[in-house]
């Protein structure tokens, strides 16, 4: 698609159709991506399936949220840098908005009046991270070498419980994918063409390099809490991969561990995510407005994405010849079975150590694994069941 076919579309457009899955994407950067191509691919035809699958590619390659990274990617697509724009601010907000409120209503609670709900939300925690790493590992871990990456990177991050040791891990990954992890077949995906130069590119790369540098050097001049959010928020986004479950252990070390958020406030806040539209990133809303009101929770949504999103624009324009690379596609291979490890890690604490404490939370978890897998059940219903549950029987 060309420059001007790609304005064409108006971003007014992409801000429409990305506003109305904002409201209704449930379940996950998974389901994300199955509404992304019902709608933009079979529906509208923004663009055609090998092209889609190539943005799918690419986003898997990178660290950030891999759904809004793909919608970014569409709105480039068809109405350029403005669209790509809208497509973020469409398809986040409304997320953005409930965690917001959510967080500044946690931080005027006193949880111990609703220990019953918010053990219910941990509970349901548990069964939602469970099935992820499941999910996950059956088709990042499938043979022994990588499980044994996966091992390596959970143990690194258990015994090394700050983010040098997910980040030790990952690191590990990467480098051990060059005996443990298989050559694969170049990819064959579509020519993907979008509105968006080298130039471009380069000036995207070279802020998200400035923001990992200078962020952490700002935050260090002094005790400003909204420096220190930002700065967490912003690594988080660069670091992680695999979507919005895996960013769980950066987060909680990044903003539990200092005592910027109370870890209850974290946990069922993380619960009461799994029940939103749209992506689980949006989950720093709640981080900011709980240390620091509305002001703060808009920025904190802001740095999360920003990195991800400057990876795309930076990437872009580069990614038909880098994913044809074998050694960078066996690195992947190698990060991504680490990612598995450090969810795995997550999963036992601060997940399982804060949300089982008694046989019925045990019982809470199991139904909603057992739901997840059945797959009738939307997951805000899970969820708001869960915190029932947890009110009548916890």
């Amino acid at each position: 698609m060309s420059r001007d076919n790609a304005a064409d579309g108006g971003w007014r457009e992409v801000f429409s159709a990305f506003l109305k899955l904002g409201l209704t994407s449930f379940g996950g950067p998974v389901a994300h991506l199955a509404f992304f191509q019902t709608v933009f691919v079979r529906e509208r035809q923004w663009l055609d399936s090998r092209a889609y699958a190539e943005l799918v590619a690419l986003c898997q390659f990178l660290p950030g949220p891999a759904s809004s990274q793909v919608g970014i990617a569409i709105g480039l697509h068809r109405a350029g840098l403005k669209g790509a724009l809208a497509a973020w601010v469409a398809f986040t907000t409304p997320s953005a908005i409930i965690m917001i409120i959510a967080g500044m209503t946690l931080a005027g609670t006193d949880l111990s009046d609703q220990t019953g709900v918010i053990q219910g939300l941990k509970a349901a925690a548990v069964g939602v991270v469970a099935w992820a790493l499941w999910g996950m590992s059956r088709s990042l871990t499938p043979d022994g070498p990588r499980l044994l990456i996966a091992a390596l990177a959970c143990a690194m991050a258990i015994l090394i419980p700050t983010i040098a040791g997910q980040l030790g891990g990952l690191l590990a990954g990467a480098v051990l994918a060059r005996w443990l992890v298989p050559e694969a077949e170049a990819g064959t995906g579509g020519r993907l063409q979008i509105a968006i130069g080298r130039r471009t590119g380069l000036i995207a790369g070279l802020l998200f390099v400035s923001g990992l540098i200078g962020l952490p050097l700002l935050a260090s001049l002094g005790n400003h809490t909204a420096l220190t959010i930002v700065d967490s928020m912003y690594r988080a986004g660069a670091l992680v991969f695999g979507g919005g479950h895996v960013v769980l252990p950066l987060l909680h070390a990044e903003t539990v561990q200092p005592g910027l958020i109370p870890s209850d406030t974290f946990l069922a806040g993380y619960g009461l995510a799994q029940a939103m539209p749209g992506p689980l990133f949006s989950f720093a809303g709640l981080i900011g407005s709980s240390a620091g009101g509305v002001g703060l929770g808009l920025l904190a949504v802001a740095a999360i994405f920003l990195p991800g999103s400057l990876l795309v624009l930076a990437i872009l324009p580069v990614w038909g010849r880098l994913r044809q690379n074998q050694r960078v596609r066996r690195v992947l291979g190698g990060v991504n079975a680490a990612v598995v490890g450090i969810l795995a890690a997550a999963l036992y604490d601060p997940v399982i150590t804060a949300g089982i404490e008694h046989w019925l939370h045990v019982v809470v978890a199991l139904a909603v694994v057992g739901a997840l897998a059945w797959g009738r059940v939307p997951v805000w219903l899970l969820i708001v069941l869960a915190a029932l549950a947890g009110l009548v029987l916890l």
